[in-house]
Parts: C-alpha cells; sequence; structure tokens
C-alpha cells in the first residue's frame, strides 16, 4: 500500500518533512477503533480532549497544543486518506480545534475534531457548521484513489468575500481527491470562472449555481455492499402481495449485487394495468438498496431540452430534470423511477426524449447542457412503469429486465383489501380494526362494486369512504363498533361515488 512516509530533509528545504502513513478506509463513522488519525503521545501529554492547531502536514506533520508545561507538538503518525486535504487546509490556515480522542498503545486516536474561536482565530469557512459537514461528508465519501497525489495540483485558499464561493472554495480543498478527478477538475475551472472578472456577471453567476449544485451532491464509488435476502424478502411481503415472480426477479437482483458488489447491467420494467403496483414495487426496491429515489414522469416530457438542461449561453439558462433529480437526491446513487415509459417516444419537433433515456440507461455517463460535465451513472438503478409495452421502442426495451405484471384476481383483492388497504386506513386515521369490520358478503359487495376496474387504487379508495363513515357513526351516534354488510357497503360507496 502506497504511503505518505518521508525521510528528514536538511533545514530550509522546500521538500515535504512527513512522518505519517495514510491509511485507506470506507467506515461511516469514526471511533477509537476507526479513527480519522493517531498522533504520537509518547509523551502521554495527549489526554480526552486537547485543544490547538495543525502545523501545515505537507511541512511539518504535527498538532501543537498547550498544556501545563507549555507547547507542545505531537506528530501525527497515520491519517485517513480521506482527510489529508482536510488537515491540510486546517493547518493552512491555522484553525483552532478541539481533538476528542482515546489513549491506545499505537497513539492518541483522533474521533472527533470540533472548531473552536478565541484568541483571534479565524473561521475554517463563513457557513456555520462548515467543519462538521464536512466531515460528515468525508466520512460518507468512499477511500480516494491509492496514490500520492501531485501537490502542484492542489487548490490555493480564496480572498473573496462572497460566502457562498468561500464556502465552495473550502469544500473542494478539503474534499480532495475524495471527490472524482474529472469532477474536481471541472470544479477548479468553473471555479476559476466564478471569480473571475473578465467574464461576464451572468458567465459568473451560472458557473456557481453549477458549482453548488455539484458540490451538494455526494459522490459515491459504484461498489454496493451486501443486502441480506431474508430481510429484502421481508420487505416485499410487508409491501406488496402476492407477485411472487416479481419479488424472485428482485431477490435475484440482490443475489447479483451480493456476489458482484455492483449494481446489474439492467433495471427492470414494469408493465401492467394501471393502479397493479408497479410504482410501489420500485419503493420497496429503493427500500431494500438503502438508496434515495427520485422520479421522472415521462408523460409530461415532450421536449429533450427538458431532460438534458440549456446552454449557458442563454440568460434564463438551467439544469435538466435529469440533473435536478440528483441534486434533489444529494448523491449520485440512486434508484430512478421512470413513470410511464411507454409515452418517452412522444417528442414535439426538437427531438426524442426517449433517446436522452438511452443515455441514462447505458451506465457510461450523463452530461448535462447546463452543468457540462459528465455525471457517473453506474450507480443509478432504473425502474420503469408501463401500461402498454407496443408504445416502447426495441432500443428502450432492451435496456431492462421486463417484467409482466397481471391485473389482480377477485380472490386476491378481497385478501388486499381485508388484509392490507381497509387495516392501512384505519392505522392511519387511529381506528382499531374491531370498530370497523366488514361482514363476508360485505367484502363480496366491495369486490363487485369494482369488478371492471384494474389495480386496487378504487379499493383502496373504497377502504377511505367505509373508514370515514364508521368513525362518524361512532363518533356522531355513540356506538362501539360498525359492521358493514353487502347493503351498507353498496349505500356507502354508492353515495361515494356519486
Amino acid at each position: 500500500m502506497p504511503v505518505f512516509d518521508f525521510n528528514n530533509t536538511p533545514e530550509g528545504s522546500k521538500d515535504p518533512v512527513c512522518t505519517y502513513k495514510v491509511f485507506y478506509s470506507n467506515v461511516s463513522e469514526a471511533s477509537a477503533e476507526n479513527p480519522i488519525l493517531i498522533l504520537d503521545n509518547r509523551a502521554a501529554a495527549l489526554k480526552h480532549h486537547s485543544s490547538g492547531i495543525f502545523t501545515n502536514p505537507i511541512r511539518r506533520t504535527a498538532f501543537e497544543f498547550k498544556n501545563e508545561d507549555g507547547m507542545i507538538s505531537a506528530d501525527i503518525l497515520q491519517i485517513d486518506a480521506r482527510f489529508v486535504s482536510l488537515l491540510k487546509w486546517l493547518g493552512e490556515n491555522h484553525i483552532n480545534v478541539r481533538l476528542s480522542g482515546a489513549v491506545r498503545e499505537d497513539g492518541y486516536a483522533v474521533y472527533k475534531i470540533r472548531e473552536i474561536a478565541f484568541g483571534g482565530g479565524v473561521k475554517l469557512s463563513a457557513e456555520d457548521g462548515f467543519l462538521q459537514f464536512m466531515i460528515e461528508r468525508l466520512l460518507a465519501s468512499d477511500a480516494p484513489s491509492r496514490e500520492i497525489p501531485d501537490e502542484d495540483e492542489e487548490e490555493n485558499g480564496d480572498s473573496m468575500k462572497l460566502t457562498s464561493i468561500q464556502s465552495i472554495t473550502d469544500f473542494m480543498n478539503c474534499a480532495g481527491r475524495t471527490l472524482p478527478d474529472h469532477i474536481r477538475l471541472w470544479a477548479r475551472r468553473n471555479l476559476a470562472v466564478a471569480r473571475s472578472h473578465e467574464v461576464s456577471a451572468e458567465e459568473r453567476r451560472h458557473a456557481q449555481r453549477a458549482l453548488s449544485i455539484m458540490m451538494n451532491i455526494q459522490w459515491k464509488g459504484n461498489y454496493f455492499e451486501a443486502i441480506d435476502p431474508e430481510e429484502a424478502r421481508r420487505i416485499l411481503d410487508e409491501e406488496l402481495y402476492g407477485m411472487e415472480r416479481v419479488k424472485q426477479r428482485i431477490i435475484e437482483t440482490i443475489i447479483q449485487i451480493n456476489r458482484t458488489h455492483t449494481l446489474p447491467a439492467y433495471g427492470l420494467l414494469l408493465i401492467g394495468p394501471a393502479g397493479t403496483g408497479k410504482s410501489q414495487i420500485a419503493y420497496a426496491v429503493a427500500r431494500i438498496l438503502k438508496l434515495p429515489w427520485t422520479t421522472l414522469d415521462m408523460s409530461s416530457i415532450n421536449d429533450p431540452e427538458q431532460l438534458t438542461g440549456s446552454s449557458r449561453i442563454y440568460a434564463n439558462a438551467k439544469p435538466g430534470i435529469i440533473m435536478e433529480a440528483f441534486s434533489m437526491a444529494g448523491e449520485s446513487n440512486l434508484v430512478f423511477i421512470i413513470n410511464e415509459l411507454d409515452k418517452a417516444a412522444a417528442g414535439k419537433g426538437n427531438g426524442n426524449p426517449a433517446d436522452v433515456l438511452l443515455t441514462l440507461l447505458d451506465n457510461l455517463g450523463f452530461t448535462d447542457n447546463y452543468i457540462e460535465c459528465m455525471i457517473p451513472t453506474s450507480g443509478v438503478y432504473p425502474i420503469a412503469t408501463a401500461n402498454d409495452r407496443d408504445q416502447i421502442s426495441a432500443p428502450l426495451m432492451s435496456r431492462f429486465a421486463v417484467i409482466e405484471i397481471p391485473d389482480y384476481t377477485p380472490e386476491e383483492k378481497k385478501v388486499i383489501f381485508s388484509k392490507y388497504a381497509l387495516p392501512k386506513v384505519l392505522k392511519r386515521i387511529g381506528m382499531h380494526e374491531d370498530e370497523c369490520v366488514l361482514t363476508p358478503d360485505g367484502l363480496d359487495a366491495v369486490i363487485e362494486l369494482h369488478r371492471d376496474t384494474s389495480g386496487i387504487r378504487d379499493l383502496e379508495q373504497a377502504a377511505e369512504h367505509i373508514a370515514a363513515n364508521a368513525l362518524y357513526q361512532i363518533e356522531v351516534n355513540h356506538v362501539a363498533s360498525v359492521s358493514f354488510d353487502a347493503e351498507m357497503v353498496k349505500e356507502v360507496l354508492g353515495a361515494g361515488q356519486a
């Protein structure tokens, strides 16, 4: 494993005098067992809390603090690779910090760093809480590539007073190589534009907006931790009744992820009548994968530019819907739910929105016209829904594993209404199940009234009507419970449908 481990150099030399080694970690929470860094504590001067400043880890790798014996310097022995740039920035700006750590045999293991203000010291950023935000983002990041960075590429501090530019600059310096290389270089170019007085105010505004969007996205790698298939099955059974073939396909996907630690090459395309639970399946998958989810409704897209964004040459330029979805999710790994894929080919003269989707679905990266940077899509899991497969082009169809979802049978609808839909409504409005009861012929009447409707949405609305009527009778007529037979069901639902 490559490490930063340099020999001492002559006095006055510009070469680094480093004592630390870099270790690579992907833990998301720092602790005494998984620290941010380890300091030399052979003098036993470091206790649980210590306050001081980092000296520049590139010139002298130390933490200086004061105790009863005066100023003491403790060498940095090891650093989590994700925090190298942050410590360098803290040292360059002489930020006063308070460390929390544990004394171990190999040194003082630091697991918390807090900013403190005293003695006229400067703050890391104009934004309150920036240091804690930065540490949380770094802990959530993947370890950078195992190579010694070229220090000539490091960004210098920013002297501008604009808070947003200052914060973006601080973030870029502290994040270092936890950002993907191409995004880091893109950000530096855009930061130069945002600072420049040789471009128009409009160009500076667009560059600053693009930077704000990109730096607020957590850029994840494409490595996925193993998922418990039994827990996945429990979630599916909790969310979906029946659909054994769909559940098996999802469990197959989970097993594949556990073997490769990457997402499958193909997403899911769920085709079936309206109201059969296609979107609910997508939400269940997002819950299983522990990923944020975002939706894209293709029925409202009639111009590819809505997806790809507009060029910054226009004053009213803005990112496209796909880029905004990444921004709303806050990270690059997400479940992308594409509703009504069969409406994707309905462009109006300026191209076909479906062609844009092909780029997103190929997992080769997506480029927004406004952002002008390739967005990695290897961590995007697409799940599309559609009613009519004949309206979907062959190229789009080939990007998915297709699952046909048939409508529910009357017997399945009975179970869904009595075991899922009605209990869910009762729980939501604070009623006990014995306060609202359906007789067998009452249940038959509910299903008969909805025999010509597909899916279960109408059944869910029926459950709302029946529960509301029961609650009314309990509160107004002061009865303990209400039992609905066929005649009462027809009366309540007939009034509700009128």
